[in-house]
C-alpha cells in the first residue's frame, strides 16, 4: 500500500508498511488475508452478524481499536517470533456498559473532530493507555466489522514501535488492566483454548487464549487467532479444548493450563 492510498483509507493519516520490521513483514505484507483467516473461524450463522455490509442499515457508531505491536527493529530469523515482541492490550472496567472486565485492543468510537479511524484508535489509545502516539508508526488497516452487543463498526489499525515508552491505566473507571503481552503467549498452544457462551439459546465458540491476568476471546481473540495464522505464527493447538466462558474466565490467573 502507498503513503497515497494510505492517507485515503485512513482519512489523511498516511500508513508507512515499510516501518515494519522484518519480523512483522508476513502480516503486513499480507494484511488483506486477515478477514478471511478470521471468518473461517466464526460460526456460519454468526457471519452476517459481524458483517459491516450486512448491518449498513443498523444504528451504530463508527469505532477503531489499536493492534500495536512492539519489538526489535532488526532482522530475525525467517518466521520466528522475537522473544522480546509484544502486543498491547487492555482489560475494560468491570463496570462499563459493553464488554465489562472485557479483554481488549485499546479503542473506541470516534468523535467528530477525528480524521479518520487511525486519529481515532491514536487518540483512544493515548486517553486509555497514556501511550504516546509519536512513538509509533501506523502500517495498516483492516477491513471494517461489526460488533453486535455494542452496535460498532470497528476497524482495526494495525501498528509498530520499537518501544511505545510508558502505558499504564489511565483512568481507573474505564480501564482495570493495561498490558504490553509477551507475543510468544499467543502463539504458546499451551495458553490457547475455545471458549463459547449461550446467545439466545444457540452456541457460539471461538478461539480464546488463556494468560496470566485476562481471558482473551471474543473480537480481539478472533483478530489475534487470524494474524497468527496470517502471519505463520500459528503453532498446532487443541481446537477440540472447548471451555463455557464463565469456566474459562474462571481459570485466569490459576496457571491451570500452563505458563505464558
Amino acid at each position: 500500500m502507498t503513503a497515497s492510498e494510505g492517507a485515503r483509507v485512513t482519512g489523511g493519516i498516511p500508513l508507512n508498511p515499510d516501518v515494519r520490521p522484518p519480523w512483522l513483514a508476513p502480516l503486513v505484507e499480507n494484511v488483506d488475508r486477515v478477514p478471511h483467516a478470521y471468518r473461517r473461524k466464526v460460526p456460519p450463522e454468526l457471519l452476517a452478524a459481524v458483517s459491516s455490509t450486512g448491518n449498513a442499515g443498523r444504528p451504530s457508531r463508527d469505532a477503531a481499536v489499536l493492534v500495536l505491536f512492539s519489538g526489535p527493529p532488526s532482522e530475525h530469523p525467517l518466521g520466528a517470533v522475537p522473544d522480546d515482541a509484544d502486543l498491547l492490550l487492555t482489560v475494560r472496567a468491570s463496570t462499563l456498559r459493553h464488554h465489562a472486565g472485557q479483554a481488549a485492543f485499546p479503542g473506541g468510537a470516534a468523535d467528530p473532530g477525528d480524521a479518520g479511524p487511525v486519529a481515532t484508535a491514536l487518540r483512544e489509545a493515548q486517553e486509555e493507555t497514556g501511550l504516546d502516539p509519536n512513538r509509533l508508526s501506523p502500517l495498516a488497516t483492516l477491513e471494517r466489522m461489526f460488533i453486535p452487543p455494542s452496535g460498532f463498526h470497528v476497524v482495526p489499525v494495525l501498528a509498530y514501535s520499537p518501544d511505545p515508552g510508558p502505558v499504564a491505566v489511565v483512568d481507573a473507571a474505564e480501564t482495570a488492566i493495561v498490558a504490553r503481552v509477551p507475543l510468544r503467549a499467543f502463539v504458546n498452544p499451551d495458553n490457547r483454548l475455545m471458549v463459547y457462551r449461550t446467545d439466545a439459546g444457540a452456541r457460539f465458540a471461538g478461539p480464546a487464549f488463556l494468560l496470566n491476568e485476562m481471558l482473551v476471546w471474543g473480537f480481539t481473540g478472533h483478530v489475534i487467532s487470524a494474524m497468527l495464522d496470517v502471519a505463520g505464527w500459528s503453532q498446532p493447538w487443541d481446537t477440540e479444548d472447548i471451555r463455557d466462558l464463565d469456566e474459562a474466565m474462571a481459570l485466569v490467573g490459576d496457571n491451570s493450563k500452563g505458563p505464558l
